[in-house]
């Protein structure tokens, strides 16, 4: 069925308002418009759906959140009677319809005969990861588009491990969407019903107290928290969503004394007034935290997304001044606080391990090895993070103390399969006040990391390619760079060509073919003669190539030199 006659398909439906409708009637005549709202689904992957809200089958609605809702809840039954009775977890964030669209997949599971356990009101993206473990369940859906734009919402979903889908299940939900209509085949039934008959149980306190109680018992080095307690400030900012509650809560369990809340941005709010966007990544978002850090006298700012897992901090300079610091910087740090307090207290386990993507520093790895730890790679995705750790655990092959990601996010503990913003804040917490004890700041400990293991310097470029075009523009991209692989990159000539798709490593000056480890995912890389990778990889939930540079160098300046450089090649793959 091609786009108009889906348009028209839409317009007839009696499943639509009257509100709707006249969405839809308000863009007949405009080709490019119902073009891009009908001329397809939004795409079902391991991350499950996202997509700017409004009417049609290319964007976020309730009818699409159902669509998706029947298509896994079909796939779940095929597990059979046992699995399906386990039931179903449901989870959502503060954005715009957030709740509306958590209900309504709550209905369609429920009137297919799945238990669903509800959260009472929004909660953190970690802690719905956290009570598929805890309850036992087969699968949880979050309805979240953790950082984007307020124009956008999405659904992610979750297996029984609690971490999101694996690629199998995933494409059978995919294929499901395909068979199934958009409208005649979902069951749904009144939220109320389903409630009294006890097919939605809400989940509230009682699940907090449990998660919290996990969270807490990540701490290490209590002695250093309460030895600066009553002088260390710090500032936090939940950006109006989901971590305005459990954040500060763990703070205070943790025995921090002067943590001080933005106020405007501790307002629940799926519009994000007071930011451009609710993205820890972005410095302009921190400007109402950096006031109240100087006129406080805090150190320290903590900010984590809207769904609340993931999490960014700022930090107090030598000039007075706060600076970013990096997704893969934060990380560094807390890898090497880590295994010190663990080391200091008697807490590291045997063969340790830290976990991170492919595309996050490689400062990391030199951390971990020079203190005795393995450290190993996967690709992009918390699933994947979270797969390699159940491996080495269930092995006896290795015990990991910390997974992460560029993009900020931290997995710590056992309890959840996710980016966890309310654990990774307490531990980021616990190391500023262990080196506030040691009279430095973690700006300061950070210029001491690179003295100690070396210089490094990253920056992870966005090639945004929007509209319908843009897709067949990153498909194009890709197979350009497989046809022709540059010889050189920025003036640097290029050692290595990875290929993850095939595993394949190609010696530029011989041509001599390996492979590696890795393979099955759409990202090449490039290792040049001087040390620095270069990584090129389709984004899987936005329109848009992301290109990661994680250089080495004899110093941050030099860092910052090749990584500006090279850069500026990144730009050019734009055409």
């Amino acid at each position: 069925m091609d786009y108009k006659a889906q348009y028209q398909r839409w317009m007839e439906s009696p499943a639509l308002s009257q509100e709707e409708k006249a969405e839809l009637t308000a863009i007949a005549g405009d080709e490019k418009e119902m073009e891009s709202r009908f001329f397809s689904q939004l795409s079902f992957g391991t991350a499950g759906l996202r997509g700017t809200m409004g009417v049609g089958l290319y964007r976020m609605n309730v009818h699409v959140v159902r669509h998706a809702t029947q298509a896994f809840a079909q796939v779940i039954l095929e597990e059979g009677p046992e699995a399906a009775a386990k039931g179903v977890a449901v989870c959502y964030d503060c954005r715009n319809n957030s709740e509306l669209f958590a209900r309504e997949a709550a209905c369609v599971m429920a009137a297919n005969g799945i238990p669903v356990r509800l959260f009472d009101s929004l909660r953190p993206t970690p802690e719905l990861s956290f009570a598929i473990r805890e309850y036992g369940c087969i699968a949880g859906i979050n309805i979240t588009a953790s950082h984007n734009p307020k124009e956008y919402n999405g659904y992610k979903v979750y297996w029984s491990d609690g971490a999101q889908l694996p690629p199998g299940p995933a494409d059978k939900v995919a294929a499901k969407m395909q068979e199934l209509d958009v409208f005649d085949c979902v069951k749904t039934m009144d939220y109320k019903k389903a409630l009294d008959e006890g097919r939605i149980t809400l989940m509230g306190t009682e699940t907090d107290e449990k998660f919290l109680a996990n969270v807490m018992e990540q701490v290490n080095d209590q002695a250093a928290v309460d030895a600066v307690a009553d002088t260390f400030k710090m500032v936090y900012t939940p950006f109006h969503g989901t971590g305005y509650k459990l954040i500060p809560e763990a703070l205070r369990r943790l025995g921090m004394k002067h943590v001080i809340c933005v106020p405007q941005q501790m307002i629940i709010d799926g519009d994000f007034p007071t930011v451009v966007s609710p993205n820890p990544e972005n410095p302009e978002g921190f400007a109402l935290a950096v006031d109240i850090a100087k006129r406080e006298g805090a150190d320290f700012i903590l900010g984590s997304d809207p769904d609340a897992d993931r999490v960014g901090i700022m930090v107090r300079t030598k000039d007075d001044d706060f600076v970013v610091i990096s997704g893969n910087q934060t990380g560094v740090l807390l890898l090497d606080y880590l295994i010190g307090a663990k080391t200091r207290t008697g807490k590291m386990p045997a063969n340790p391990v830290a976990l991170k993507s492919l595309v996050t520093t490689e400062m990391a790895r030199k951390v971990a090895e020079d203190n005795g730890l393995k450290c190993f790679d996967t690709f992009t995705g918390f699933k994947f993070l979270a797969e390699k750790k159940d491996q080495l655990e269930s092995s006896g092959e290795g015990n990991v103390i910390m997974s992460y990601e560029e993009s900020f996010g931290y997995m710590l503990g056992s309890f959840v399969r996710d980016k966890d913003a309310v654990t990774a804040s307490v531990a980021l917490t616990e190391m500023a006040a262990w080196y506030a004890g040691q009279g430095m700041t973690l700006y300061d400990a950070l210029q001491g990391l690179y003295e100690k293991y070396g210089h490094f310097g990253e920056r992870t470029m966005n090639l945004v390619m929007p509209g319908l075009d843009g897709l067949k523009k990153m498909a194009q991209l890709m197979a350009d760079l497989r046809a022709n692989p540059p010889k050189e990159v920025g003036g640097t000539a290029v050692a290595q060509w990875k290929d993850y798709k095939d595993g394949s490593v190609v010696d530029a000056a011989t041509g001599d073919r390996t492979t590696m480890e890795l393979s099955g995912s759409n990202v090449l890389r490039y290792e040049l003669v001087d040390g620095t990778s270069v990584i090129v990889r389709p984004s899987g939930t936005e329109p848009k190539v992301k290109v990661y540079i994680l250089a080495r160098g004899e110093s941050q300046a030099d860092c910052a030199a090749k990584v500006e450089r090279y850069a500026a090649w990144a730009e050019s793959l734009k055409g």
